[in-house]
């Protein structure tokens, strides 16, 4: 099954000479295949190199303008994949740009924070960045249809996007393939890094983060329950949100003195990559966490459609002390809008409505269910 990622034209429509697009994404997200659609895309002369191979590293790091030449060849587009494999990635691509004002070229990388690293300095003005997230819900039904796509709405929740798993029917397979993607895959970044030895409190943080899905986390609770000091818990959060397993949320506040601001909420990129975590594959009437399930699809979903629309947008939950609350608010345009998310049928509590409507006029409030959730994610 071929699915076609919405972000492809988007990196069509950005290729200009003199400019270096950076794809980042976690591994295993479809970067790779997402490069190689590109090069028959486009008119152009293509080239793809795979910084993973020495025979293309060596000259890539080589600050040669002859041997980057080389590399590049009689190609108008350069595709580097792995490109944070590279020593000084960021210079050696400046070098190749500026003694090649009419190539074009493209880097792919997984370790978002080691590449930003290299590329930002030597590079600034020069990039364009894209991000490559787990196939998304649109995606989806544009490859299957609407029905197909809407009848298999739990398995989403529950199985995640990533390619192989989208692709693949066989739920204990399903399973042994995400066991083996966050073991193998999701930590590696991670775990390569100098000074980054205890892995199983970064598995341990992951597991505690997933049980508190919806809700504020306290840094100084993870610490406490993790054995760990607090700079070192707040290390491990950036860079998992480096990695791309998980994203911080802020509470949103302009005018309440009792509005809740201090503590973010986490939700996972993937809610496969979640659920492997507890080892609950369980199908949706066995659960009693389809709440956070539902809140976490959303809330990502969400993010990639706004990305694939281009939309500029600054995202929060919003609650109080007296726990009224709405888990999805968006401030774009000069405009407030607020999404209370629910599985079932429902309406945002009147008091909660009410409260937040007084705070601030003019802001819209929407409930996103199963009936209309398709609309939220275009």
């Amino acid at each position: 099954m071929k699915i076609e990622r919405s972000l492809l034209p988007q990196i069509i429509d950005s290729l200009m000479p003199g400019k270096v697009i950076i794809l980042y994404g976690p591994r295993q997200v479809g970067k790779t295949t997402l490069a190689h659609d590109l090069l028959v895309s486009v008119p152009l002369r293509s080239r793809f190199v795979n910084a993973d191979e020495l025979i293309y590293r060596d000259p890539l790091s080589s600050q040669n303008r002859q041997r980057l030449g080389e590399v590049l060849g009689d190609a108008d587009l350069l595709v580097i994949d792995e490109a944070q494999r590279v020593p000084d990635i960021g210079i050696n691509l400046k070098i190749l740009i500026d003694s090649f004002p009419k190539a074009i070229v493209m880097a792919t990388g997984s370790a978002s924070f080691d590449l930003a690293n290299k590329i930002n300095e030597p590079l600034t003005g020069r990039t364009l960045t894209f991000n490559l997230f787990p196939i998304s819900y649109p995606e989806i039904r544009q490859t299957l249809g609407g029905i197909e796509a809407r009848s298999q709405l739990e398995r989403w929740l529950v199985w995640g996007g990533y390619p192989a798993i989208v692709t693949t029917d066989d739920p204990a397979l399903r399973e042994k393939l995400l066991g083996e993607l966050v073991g193998a895959y999701l930590y590696r970044d991670i775990l390569e890094l100098e000074g980054v030895r205890r892995s199983e409190k970064i598995v341990d943080l992951l597991r505690l983060l997933a049980f508190q899905i919806g809700q504020e986390v306290s840094i100084a609770e993870l610490a406490a329950s993790l054995a760990l000091n607090r700079q070192t818990v707040e290390r491990y959060l950036d860079l998992l949100e480096k990695v791309f397993v998980i994203f911080r949320v802020s509470g949103f506040s302009r005018n309440l003195r009792k509005e809740v601001t201090k503590n973010p909420r986490y939700y996972f990129y993937d809610n496969g990559v979640r659920n492997s975590l507890i080892q609950n594959f369980n199908p949706l009437n066995l659960r009693n966490d389809v709440g956070q399930l539902w809140e976490n699809f959303l809330t990502i979903e969400r993010h990639k459609a706004n990305q694939a629309a281009g939309r500029s947008v600054n995202s929060y939950f919003w609650r109080t002390y007296d726990q009224k609350e709405i888990d999805c608010i968006e401030e774009h345009g000069g405009s407030l809008y607020g999404y209370e998310f629910k599985w079932h049928a429902g309406e945002i509590r009147r008091v909660t409505r009410k409260e937040f409507s007084e705070a601030y006029p003019g802001s819209t409030l929407v409930t996103v269910n199963q009936e209309n959730f398709e609309g939220f994610l275009e």
